[in-house]
């Protein structure tokens, strides 16, 4: 599944992306998140960044662990989240106009057993041809 959404700010781009980075503090800006806690953080680095954030969507409070996997500073970063044998990647690039950042957010997100099922499916058709016993 593919979610995109888009956000414009009227801010320089050095602004948007401090903002944005801004993970710690993320529950004063950002609508339904209730709570942030950093978990892992290496000094003057976005990579590896590791929290849990506890946030409200349509009536339901959940509480996922996240980790930043890329970052180009000022210019975009990418996150990650494992629940429930759910994954989700997150990526948020920013483009500057005349006056504003435009902000698109798209969330990528699959069933890792059923990502592992087609993977296991696939290198047994590769495998097997050669001699390798293999069953998913």
């Amino acid at each position: 599944m593919n979610i995109q959404s888009k956000t414009r700010i009227n801010s320089s781009k050095e602004k948007v992306w401090k903002l944005i980075t801004n993970i710690e503090n993320s529950n004063n800006f950002i609508r339904g998140i209730e709570k942030v806690e950093i978990l892992e953080q290496k000094e003057n680095e976005l990579i590896g960044l590791k929290w849990k954030e506890t946030r409200t969507m349509f009536g339901q409070t959940a509480t996922e662990i996240m980790w930043i996997t890329d970052a180009r500073e000022n210019e975009s970063y990418s996150t990650r989240a494992e629940s429930h044998g759910e994954c989700m990647v997150k990526v948020f690039i920013l483009f500057m106009n005349h006056v504003s950042v435009k902000i698109p957010k798209t969330i990528y997100s699959f069933h890792q057993a059923l990502f592992l099922k087609n993977s296991v499916q696939y290198l047994g058709k590769i495998l097997c041809p050669l001699g390798f016993i293999f069953s998913p």
